[in-house]
């Protein structure tokens, strides 16, 4: 969680200065209450003082941010407004759209160029300097966002026939995320087309026993058809998603 003023970053203090912020613009345009942020900065156990220490933080808040940014006091609590500059979440989500319409309609190159304009503005893991009240609510629909925006990027390379070179990336995001079918499917894909269709034979079957054992189900519809077709000597084809699901 971090502020620009051109190439100047503005020193945000605290990891509870950070949260009041991020919670602001996740709801931008919206009163957060009170109560809510007293939630997200202390959990279920805020002090006796929180709403002083919350107004403390709006107020440094303000003076550390004017005036690209107005906090304001709106019963029950507070309202951010964005005058000019750039949210990069919402940077990422425009890219991501344009990146997913161009897959739709076969610009595969022109799709790789948004989902990696996209994927460049994350620098690690989403907030992980705000507190873990924030992190718990907030970072898994974030990192389910990342993941999508990556496996279309995925999409798109093997549509183009890149492979060769998503093997060993692919590797590594099956192991980092042993129950993500999508990735499982891709890399199965870029195995037959690299002709180790045994190799990729043995990644489902890997995946099906994990899914038994992790979480008592059989493996997706999709991952079946990628299995079916290695199966029956055929080559699978790159199925664009219409939604914004990973698994």
């Amino acid at each position: 969680m971090t502020a620009w003023q051109g190439d100047r970053e503005i020193a945000l203090q605290g990891s509870k200065q950070r949260t009041m912020f991020a919670a602001l613009l996740f709801q931008r345009g919206q009163v957060v209450s009170d109560l809510r942020l007293g939630e997200l900065l202390w959990g279920d156990r805020p002090p006796a003082t929180a709403s002083a220490q919350i107004h403390t933080y709006a107020s440094r808040l303000r003076k550390q941010l004017s005036p690209a940014v107005t906090i304001r006091r709106h019963h029950p609590g507070y309202l951010l407004q964005v005058c000019h500059g750039h949210l990069d979440l919402e940077l990422f989500e425009s890219r991501v759209r344009f990146g997913h319409s161009a897959l739709r309609l076969g610009g595969y190159e022109e799709s790789v160029n948004w989902f990696r304009s996209a994927l460049r503005l994350w620098h690690g893991p989403a907030l992980s300097n705000v507190t873990e009240h924030l992190i718990q609510i907030e970072r898994p629909r974030l990192e389910e966002a990342r993941l999508t925006a990556l496996s279309s990027l995925i999409d798109a390379e093997l549509a183009l026939g890149r492979h060769a070179r998503l093997i060993p990336e692919l590797v590594d995001l099956v192991i980092q995320h042993p129950l993500q079918e999508r990735f499982r499917a891709q890399l199965m894909m870029a195995l037959d087309q690299e002709g180790c269709r045994e190799e990729a034979l043995s990644v489902y079957q890997e995946g099906r026993r994990l899914l038994a054992e992790e979480l008592g189900v059989d493996p997706s519809p999709t991952l079946r058809s990628v299995y079916q077709a290695l199966l029956s000597g055929e080559s699978p084809k790159v199925a664009v998603p219409t939604g914004a699901e990973v698994s």
